[in-house]
C-alpha cells in the first residue's frame, strides 16, 4: 500500500465518539476479513497484546504504518531502532472531523486567566488560606481541554514567567501546538510575583505526547527518557499537544481506556471498593506492556473513570511526612498518588500515607493542596446514583456539518448548554427552569465556601495573636490541628470546579463541617487567651 494512501487512513485516530456504542464495542465486532499482507502479522509475533485488541476492532483493516513510522529498521533490530509512533489528534481528526473541530473550539463563556483568588473569584480570601504555596501567585479557573498545556505554562506561577504567548495577548485564542503559540524567553527570566512552581508528573495529565518516554508512575528506567524527577523544563520543551484521543480511546481496537498510571494503581488498590466500582467489580482489564507501562481498558464506556485520569485529587509535588516532617522529594512514588477519596475521607488518607504537601506561612498547620477532584466529589451523588455519567452532561450530542450527530469534545459546561445536556433527561423542565435550579444549588454552596473562608482566616488571625500573646505550644498545636482539619474539607471544594453542583449534599456536609472546625479552632484560641495567668 502506498504511503500516501496509507497516511489517508488513521489507525491511531480514537476519538471516537462518547455514547456511540457500535464504536465502543467494536472489539466484539466480526472478526475482520483478512486484507492486503502489510507486515501485520511480522508485528504480531512479537505484539500479541497489541493483536488481541486490533483484530475484529474498527481499526482492524488499518496498517500498522498508519501510525508507526521506520518498521523495517525496528524488525532489524528491534533494541536499537525504535518506531516512530505518532502522537497528534490531527490523525485522528481525518476520519472523525467533527470530534477533532468540537475539540479545539474556543469556548468563551468562562473566559481565560480569570483568578480565583479575588473578590469575584471561586476562592476570594486564597492568597490568607494558602499562604505559603506557589498558587498564591496566580490560580486560575480552568477553560478548554485545547488550552491544557499553554495555559499550564504562561501561568505566573509556572518557571517564574519564562514560557510567554508569541503574539501577546491575543495567544489567548491560539490553539495550535504548544510551540507555534507560545515562546521560551530563556532560563534568566524571573518576572515580579512569579514563582517557579511545575513538575514532570503534573504534565502528564495536560498532554499524551509522552506515553512511551514515561514508564508506569514514572519511575526511573533505562528505557524512559523521562521520570518524575526530570527537570520540568526538558519535558516542557518535548510537550506540543495537549492532552490527546489516545488518553481515552485505544488507538488499535477503538476501546474506551484509560493510561494514567496513578489512576490505574489506584483502581488496582482496592477494584472492589474504588468510586467507580458497581457490584463489587470495576470494568477496567489492565494490560501490561512488558513491565514499563500499563493502560486499562474496558468493556463499556466510563467517562467517570476517563475524565478521572485528570479530574481528580493526586500529589504531584514534593512534600513532607506527618511522622517526622522529613522531605518527600520526587524520587518517591507519593509524589503521583492519587487518594480515590472524598473530602471527608482525605486527611485520615494522607496521614495513613505520611505525606502532606507544606505548611501554613503563620500556624504552621500541614496542608494538603488540593488539586480538582470532580471525580470524587460526583461520587455517590443523585446523578452518579442514576447512572449519569460525565460525557452526558459535559459532551452532549450535537449535528455536525455534515448532517451527522456526534458527541462535542471541547468539553463544554452544562449551564452553558442546558437544553443538551439537560432536558434529555428532564425533558417536562425548560431550559430556563434547569438553570435557575443550578444556579441556586451553586449560589448556597458557594454561600457555605465563603463561610468556611472566613472563620479558617479568623483561626489564622487568631492563631497569630495567640502565638503573640504567649499561649502555650500545647494549645497552639490543638488550634493547627483544627486548621488542618478545616482547610481540607474547604479547599476540597474551591479546587473542584463545579461550585458543588456536582454533589451538593456531600458539599454542604464538608463545608458545615469546616465551618465548625474553624470555629472550635478560635475558641480553643480564645478560651485560652482568657483564662487566668498563674
Amino acid at each position: 500500500m502506498k504511503k500516501s494512501m496509507l497516511t489517508a487512513l488513521v489507525v491511531g485516530c480514537t476519538a471516537v465518539a462518547l455514547g456511540v456504542p457500535a464504536a465502543l464495542t467494536a472489539a466484539k465486532a466480526k472478526p475482520a476479513a483478512k486484507v492486503i499482507n502489510d507486515g501485520r502479522a511480522k508485528c504480531y509475533e512479537c505484539h500479541e497484546e497489541v493483536k488481541a485488541m486490533k483484530e475484529g476492532s474498527k481499526h482492524a483493516k488499518l496498517a500498522c504504518t498508519v501510525c508507526h513510522d521506520k518498521l523495517a529498521a525496528h524488525m532489524d533490530d528491534p533494541e536499537k531502532n525504535k518506531p516512530v509512533t505518532i502522537i497528534d489528534q490531527a490523525l485522528c481528526g481525518k476520519c472523525h472531523k467533527n470530534q477533532y473541530e468540537s475539540f479545539y473550539k474556543v469556548s468563551t463563556e468562562g473566559g481565560a486567566r480569570k483568578e480565583k483568588g479575588n473578590p469575584t473569584g471561586r476562592s476570594p480570601m486564597q492568597d490568607k488560606l494558602l499562604a505559603g504555596h506557589g498558587f498564591t501567585f496566580e490560580h486560575n479557573e480552568p477553560r478548554g481541554h485545547a488550552f491544557m498545556v499553554t495555559d499550564q505554562f504562561v501561568v505566573d506561577r509556572f518557571q517564574g514567567g519564562r514560557y510567554q504567548y508569541k503574539d501577546r495577548w491575543k495567544g489567548v485564542n491560539s490553539t495550535g501546538k504548544t510551540w507555534d503559540v507560545l515562546v521560551d524567553k530563556g532560563v534568566d527570566t524571573k518576572i515580579p510575583e512569579s514563582a517557579m512552581a511545575g513538575n514532570a508528573t503534573c504534565i502528564q495529565c495536560k498532554t499524551s505526547d509522552h506515553i512511551l518516554k514515561w514508564k508506569f508512575m514514572g519511575d526511573k528506567d533505562p528505557k524512559a527518557k523521562f521520570d518524575r524527577t526530570t527537570n520540568v523544563n526538558e519535558i516542557a520543551k518535548e510537550t506540543n499537544n495537549p492532552v490527546g484521543c489516545i488518553h481515552c480511546h485505544d488507538p488499535h481496537g477503538t476501546q474506551p481506556r484509560i493510561v494514567r498510571d496513578a489512576l490505574i494503581q489506584a483502581v488496582e488498590r482496592d477494584r472492589a471498593n474504588n468510586i467507580f466500582a458497581k457490584n463489587g467489580k470495576t470494568d477496567l482489564k489492565v494490560q501490561d506492556f512488558r513491565g514499563f507501562r500499563k493502560i486499562g481498558v474496558m468493556e463499556k464506556v466510563d467517562s467517570r473513570m476517563m475524565c478521572a485520569q485528570c479530574h481528580v485529587e493526586y500529589a504531584c509535588n514534593e512534600g513532607s511526612q506527618w511522622t517526622d516532617t522529613n522531605k518527600v522529594k520526587y524520587a518517591d512514588q507519593r509524589t503521583n498518588h492519587m487518594p480515590l477519596k472524598n473530602g471527608k475521607d482525605l486527611l485520615a488518607h494522607y496521614k495513613r500515607l505520611d505525606f502532606y504537601d507544606f505548611k501554613h506561612a503563620v500556624t504552621g498547620a500541614r496542608l494538603i493542596k488540593m488539586q480538582h477532584p470532580e471525580a470524587e466529589a460526583f461520587a455517590g451523588s443523585v446523578h452518579d446514583k442514576a447512572g449519569v455519567q460525565c460525557h452526558q452532561c459535559h459532551m452532549p450530542k450535537m449535528k455536525g456539518k455534515d448532517g451527522k450527530m456526534f458527541s462535542a469534545h471541547n468539553v463544554s459546561r452544562p449551564i452553558n448548554s442546558v437544553k443538551e445536556s439537560c432536558l434529555g433527561c428532564h425533558p417536562k423542565d425548560s431550559a430556563d427552569a434547569k438553570k435557575y435550579e443550578i444556579e441556586t444549588i451553586r449560589n448556597y454552596i458557594k454561600g457555605k465556601m465563603r463561610k468556611s473562608e472566613y472563620w479558617i482566616g479568623k483561626l489564622i488571625d487568631t492563631y497569630a495573636v495567640a502565638k503573640r500573646a504567649g499561649v502555650p505550644e500545647e494549645t497552639l498545636a490543638k488550634a493547627r490541628e483544627k486548621h488542618e482539619e478545616a482547610h481540607v474539607l474547604w479547599e476540597f471544594w474551591t479546587a473542584e470546579n463545579s461550585d458543588g453542583f456536582h454533589n451538593p449534599d456531600l458539599a454542604r456536609e464538608t463545608l458545615t463541617g469546616a465551618i465548625k472546625a474553624g470555629k472550635d479552632g478560635v475558641k480553643i484560641l480564645e478560651d485560652a487567651m482568657a483564662a487566668p495567668k498563674n
